[in-house]
């Protein structure tokens, strides 16, 4: 089986040119054509020795992957959904701003976290991408919207992992993605503007700090150990505690001197002024000195069986202004691509439920139904 150079980050290929007798140069530029010009034939790469282009096709290849449907919203918004094998399928967002186009890819066909509010997890966990499957996303979102958009420079100038998948979970295959982003014969993209988002896997959050330390933001949803296991499920691993001693050792190596923590506003569950109250106190005090962090309020975007409703926007508004009047700078999240299913929490494509997760996300709503999570009064705490 030849190798697909799309797994491979930049020293992965030097080591595979020197298997071919090759020098290190000839990786640097094979690498460029790969990223920088999005070239996928041998024959194009015009700087190569032509006894290396014709070497090239019997040992490896530069293969995409198929695009099942791509759409695009009125807003700008495009969703590719492309096809990963055994009738799987994953979904990549593209989102045009001003001043910025965001890409954000998917780590996993489908997840296996299984939080209440995300449809990818409704669906279950099929299996991780690999580097190659990861890299794609962003190989053909880049190259074909230098042609959509008539383009010669990059279009693509920010990355989040936040896609389809938990990406700690996949950590082997994301790291080599993370770097041929970054580097500057790939992508060139800065560490402030490549973030992974994750739930809370605590030892990979250290590990990521070590291997490469892009901007890290957190789905935290709760302020408290109570609600947030009946939300994010992995919090039962990885409690509150231990989730935010582990962004605290993070912030050295991160490229910005704070963590954005992710808050999904639901009605009637964790949207209530005690709710902000009790985490403006967490992130405030945690440790003995807080978590140097912004919070960014995720309108919750409904999807079938759920269970769940969005807070209106008067509730998320106040919410906000409890967090912001607390000196933690808050935001709330712009949806995007609605009429498209683009939005956050509704990436699922046509991923095979191989866990049987909508029966178990069921059962959780039932059980919550019948022993309600209330919020831990803390009235006699000492003011934030």
């Amino acid at each position: 089986m030849t190798a697909n150079l799309l797994d491979l980050d930049l020293e992965g290929l030097a080591a595979f040119c020197e298997q071919l007798g090759e020098k290190r140069f000839r990786a640097v530029q094979l690498f460029r054509w790969i990223h920088q010009k999005g070239a996928s034939r041998f024959d194009e790469m015009t700087d190569l020795a032509k006894s290396l282009r014709e070497k090239l096709p019997s040992v490896c290849h530069i293969t995409d992957l198929p695009v099942l449907s791509r759409q695009e919203s009125t807003d700008g918004t495009i969703k590719w959904l492309f096809d990963v094998g055994d009738g799987n399928a994953v979904e990549t967002v593209f989102i045009p701003e001003d001043d910025r186009g965001t890409l954000c890819i998917s780590s996993q066909a489908g997840c296996a976290v299984g939080c209440r509010f995300c449809s990818t997890g409704h669906q279950g966990f099929s299996r991780n991408l690999t580097t190659g499957e990861i890299l794609a996303q962003l190989w053909h979102a880049e190259h074909f919207l230098r042609k959509h958009l008539k383009s010669a420079d990059r279009v693509i100038t920010n990355v989040v992992m936040m896609g389809m998948g938990e990406p700690l979970q996949n950590y082997s295959a994301l790291v080599p993605a993370l770097r041929v982003m970054l580097d500057d014969h790939g992508y060139g993209l800065s560490r402030r503007r490549v973030t992974v988002s994750t739930s809370g896997v605590v030892p990979m959050i250290d590990r990521l700090a070590q291997d490469v330390p892009v901007a890290l933001a957190v789905s935290l949803h709760a302020p408290n150990d109570a609600l947030r296991d009946s939300l994010v499920p992995l919090n039962r691993k990885y409690p509150i505690a231990e989730l935010l001693d582990a962004c605290l050792r993070y912030l050295p190596a991160a490229p910005r001197d704070f963590i954005t923590f992710e808050y999904c506003m639901l009605e009637g569950v964790n949207d209530q002024p005690e709710h902000a109250q009790q985490l403006l106190k967490l992130v405030k005090t945690h440790g003995g000195r807080g978590v140097p962090c912004k919070i960014n309020l995720i309108p919750f975007n409904p999807f079938p069986d759920s269970g769940l409703k969005c807070s209106p926007r008067a509730v998320v508004l106040r919410f906000g202004q409890i967090l912001n009047e607390g000196g933690v700078v808050t935001t709330v999240r712009k949806t995007r691509g609605d009429d498209i299913d683009a939005a956050c929490g509704q990436l699922a494509g046509d991923v095979l439920d191989r866990t049987d997760a909508a029966r178990r996300l069921a059962e959780r709503r039932q059980d919550a139904a019948v022993q309600p999570i209330r919020f831990v009064h803390t009235a006699k705490d000492p003011q934030v």
